[in-house]
């Protein structure tokens, strides 16, 4: 989740597409949060962790 942001936060960039740099800096943070959670030992969705 977290490259998949970052691609769409460059492809955004690059074309000016203003919708595909907003999904993108919304799928970076939540793919981010989802990681340190689960790094953390928290179980995300039912699992002890996340990739």
């Amino acid at each position: 989740m977290v490259v998949l942001g970052i691609i769409l936060l460059i492809v955004g960039f690059l074309t000016g597409i203003s919708i595909l740099w907003t999904i993108g800096i919304i799928l970076a943070v939540i793919g981010a949060i989802l990681w340190i959670l689960g790094s953390l030992g928290h179980a995300v969705g039912g699992r002890k962790h996340y990739w």
